[in-house]
């Protein structure tokens, strides 16, 4: 059931993504473009999201996930090295390719190479940040 759920649930943000133009890597870059051809749309699709995601939160509060187990707790609110320069990195790649993982996934199927080396270049670095990251600890604890 909990995989039902997860395809379902998989499938509906690819077709918002799909429908709203995220997978549009121009759409994207425009919304990121506020000193040139500023495209406000991503800001619609952002509210869209934000405002249904903070009901259905505070509905989620006291309940169970159908599937069992329990909701996630919030996590806290803290600002280390690994959330900046992992905000960099996500920041410089969405403004450069135009793409974050959730449309990326979603533009497989009709992306073309651009879609595919990015996906790539995305895995290859959520598998090379760990050991990035134990480096950087060592070289700061030798400092």
């Amino acid at each position: 059931m909990r995989m039902v759920i997860s395809l379902l649930a998989g499938s509906l943000f690819g077709a918002g993504l799909l429908l709203s133009g995220m997978t549009d890597t121009t759409k994207v870059q425009g919304w990121l473009d506020i000193f040139g051809n500023w495209d406000p749309t991503l800001a619609f699709v952002m509210g869209g999201a934000i405002v249904p995601m903070f009901f259905a939160w505070r509905l989620a509060e006291h309940r169970r996930p159908l599937t069992g187990g329990t909701f996630p707790a919030p996590s806290a609110p803290e600002l280390d090295r690994n959330l900046i320069i992992g905000s960099v990195m996500f920041g410089m790649g969405w403004g450069l390719s135009g793409l974050c993982p959730g449309p990326a996934i979603a533009s497989i199927s009709y992306g073309g190479v651009g879609g595919i080396v990015f996906l790539l270049a995305m895995i290859a670095g959520m598998y090379a940040a760990p050991a990035v990251g134990s480096k950087l600890d060592r070289a700061a604890n030798a400092a």
